[in-house]
């Protein structure tokens, strides 16, 4: 420890000032110091760590370039958290620098020190692994977030250059990037009093007239989906207006402007941007490293997506699990191992017991599609069990369908083994897909374009992955086709997101998982502007 300790009293001017210590006192002033910075951090085993590698030696409140660099960056990043929608207050700058202006003692500095460690690795942690935790919020959000410990961000804050990795800690993703731009439109927008006035909840479609049309049509123009115009009648431009702003909110693009259509388009700016602030959130809770490769599945748009070196290849229409609690498709990130071409569907005891026993109780031959099995896997004679016997606890029996086109999980199934029981498949049910809002499975996502997915994953490693896909699959045999260079899979829900173009897209948040997310983060001490919009 130096016998001189010099720090900035503020990091907005350059007044420093320093406390002298005689070679004498050294020795008493190092224990000051580290007496200082051990009572402010007790019981934070990970600071206690570093400071223990680091010999007591300041990182912030020392004399050289590289502490005010280091103190800088920090005060830089703390002061601008709002454009990252973290909660306001959390981090409390001004009262840093006034405990700084204040410090005269060297123990003064060392309770300095450790507050701008604490503060550091709190920032660190909100902007690596989000505010809230997830599974605190929903039981559905069974997301793992990758948190660095206390003592690795430390480490990785002094082994880069000074200020850097506090630059860096923000997530270095176009869609974060893009998430921060539209939340800062949004804030602006409510401040010019939203888009205006709202449409009177109604039908209205190509031909009509009236003030409703007005109406409509200015709520579009202010919301930028079509030019300035002043006709009362219900034209093509509007027409043009109304399906582009219903591509952009995941709503049937049939042009006419019905009761789902007016609801989402009479939502204020504050609901968007609430959206906007829970994306962020959730983007911070996403691994850093989402794979070169990887398969995007956004619930809340009823979409699966292959992406590669982030760009979109291969996107398909998805079903999500229903909208009951122990239905709905849970949030993580897994790694897709093999695919199964004819698979055998065995289905959850939580289906056996919940659905399928009741009706062999009241028929032994009812879903006469599923074979019965023992625990050796040999099938029953339904005829000679007396299902009245059985309960949902005891019912010693499995049950599975064979492979065929009839197959709950139609011919293929993509697998990233998980405890959740969740995986990728084919499905009979193709009529599903034309629906807009497409919540109907058990928590499986059904795909609308299976073959076409397969295809696109083995491309990398056959050189005619169609022709043997269909030869797999003309054989009727069950077959685990494994993949060469597993691909990680993330199931995510987002109601805001940007598209590939930089087009804004807004969801319906049918799982309600947002409103809670965004009731956690309100807790934590995220505010909207104050202003109406």
């Amino acid at each position: 420890m130096p016998s001189v300790f010099r720090t900035c009293t503020s990091f907005l001017v350059a007044a420093c000032f320093a406390v002298s210590v005689s070679s004498a006192r050294a020795d008493t002033a190092n224990t000051a110091f580290q007496l200082a910075v051990a009572e402010t951090t007790q019981g934070q085993k990970g600071i206690a760590a570093f400071y223990r590698e680091q010999g007591f030696e300041p990182i912030w409140v020392g004399d050289t370039p590289d502490h005010a660099a280091r103190r800088a960056a920090l005060i830089k990043a703390l002061s601008t958290t709002d454009l990252h929608g973290l909660p306001e207050g959390r981090y409390d700058v001004q009262s840093l620098t006034d405990r700084m202006q204040e410090a005269r003692s060297i123990r003064d500095l060392g309770q300095i020190e450790a507050e701008l460690t604490q503060v550091f690795l709190k920032y660190a942690n909100d902007l690596r692994g989000g505010t809230v935790t997830p599974s605190q919020v929903d039981e559905g959000l069974v997301r793992k977030v990758e948190r660095r410990s206390d003592l690795e961000h430390l480490q990785a804050l002094m082994a880069a250059p000074a200020g850097q990795y506090i630059a860096r800690l923000t997530p270095q993703t176009p869609q974060y990037r893009a998430l921060m731009k539209q939340k800062i439109a949004l804030e602006h927008l409510m401040t010019q009093g939203g888009w205006g006035a709202t449409v009177p909840v109604t039908k209205l479609e190509l031909g009509d007239t009236g003030p409703d049309v007005i109406k409509l049509r200015n709520r579009l123009v202010r919301m930028g989906y079509m030019k300035p115009t002043a006709s009362p009648e219900f034209d093509v431009a509007l027409l043009a207006a109304v399906q582009s702003f219903q591509t952009a909110h995941g709503l049937a693009s049939d042009g006419v402007a019905g009761q789902g259509t007016i609801t989402e388009l009479n939502r204020p700016v504050s609901d968007r941007l609430k959206s906007v602030l829970v994306a962020l959130e959730r983007e911070r809770w996403l691994p850093e490293d989402r794979g070169t490769r990887h398969i995007l599945v956004n619930q809340a748009d009823f979409s699966a997506k292959i992406v590669d070196e982030g760009r979109v290849t291969f996107e398909t229409r998805a079903v999500i699990g229903r909208n009951t609690h122990d239905r709905r498709s849970p949030e993580f990130s897994d790694v897709m191992e093999h695919m199964v071409i004819n698979p055998s569907w065995h289905v959850p005891r939580s289906i056996i017991t919940k659905e399928y026993l009741p009706k062999l109780q009241a028929n032994p031959n009812a879903v006469g599609h599923l074979q019965i099995t023992d625990r050796s896997g040999r099938q029953v004679d339904r005829s000679a069990v007396d299902f009245t016997q059985f309960t949902a606890r005891n019912f010693p029996f499995a049950m599975k369908q064979p492979p065929s086109s009839r197959n709950a999980l139609g011919l293929v199934k993509f697998m990233f083994p998980n405890k959740y029981n969740i995986y990728l498949h084919d499905t009979p049910e193709k009529s599903l897909f034309s629906r807009e809002v497409r919540a109907f499975s058990h928590g499986c996502i059904r795909l609308a374009q299976p073959f076409e997915f397969a295809y696109a994953l083995l491309a990398r490693q056959r050189e005619d992955p169609k022709a043997f896909f269909q030869r797999v699959l003309a054989s009727g045999r069950e077959t685990t086709v494994p993949l060469e260079q597993p691909v990680p899979v993330h199931l995510i829900y987002r109601t805001a997101y940007i598209g590939p173009k930089g087009d804004v897209q807004y969801r319906r948040d049918v799982y309600d998982r947002d409103r809670k997310i965004w009731a956690a983060l309100q807790k934590a001490g995220v505010v909207l502007p104050d202003v109406q919009g």
